[in-house]
């Protein structure tokens, strides 16, 4: 899988309450990786948690989309990926993912997020300030082929 220069990436070991009844890990458990991911991102980034508190402004997931191609497995360490592909500099940006298994590189799962920028004291939409516009456009890149 080739992805793209700006690509981030945590690496998670399964945990034993990720795996449900089917003797895999339940879907729910990958949104939750997404997450940590795009967090640990911004804040490579320089956006942080507390910078968006103090700023009173936040990414929120409008629509996420993960397309499950393999089952990770009690024992699997995997690598999470993550890359903003898109920011209008506005209200919204759309950040990819991609979840493989360091064992094997296997492709577990491939994700979109569509984020808007969230006024935190009103809980509304709003226009993204310069800081995330600094941010997350500039680190925009197209998805790979």
């Amino acid at each position: 899988m080739t992805l793209p220069g700006s690509a981030h990436s945590i690496e998670l070991d399964v945990q034993g309450d990720d795996i449900d009844e089917y003797a895999h890990v339940n879907n729910a458990v990958y949104l939750t990786w997404l997450d940590r991911a795009a967090w640990s991102h911004s804040a490579a980034l320089g956006m942080s948690l507390e910078r968006c508190v103090a700023l009173r402004r936040g990414m929120a997931a409008l629509r996420t989309e993960i397309d499950y191609e393999r089952a990770a497995l009690a024992g699997d360490r995997v690598r999470v990926a993550t890359w903003i592909e898109d920011c209008d500099d506005r209200l919204r940006c759309t950040r990819r993912f991609v979840v493989s298994r360091l064992a094997d590189d296997a492709v577990l799962a491939r994700a979109v997020t569509i984020y808007v920028c969230l006024n935190l004291d009103t809980g509304r939409a709003t226009r993204m300030p310069p800081e995330f516009t600094a941010t997350y456009g500039r680190a925009s890149a197209p998805a790979p082929v």
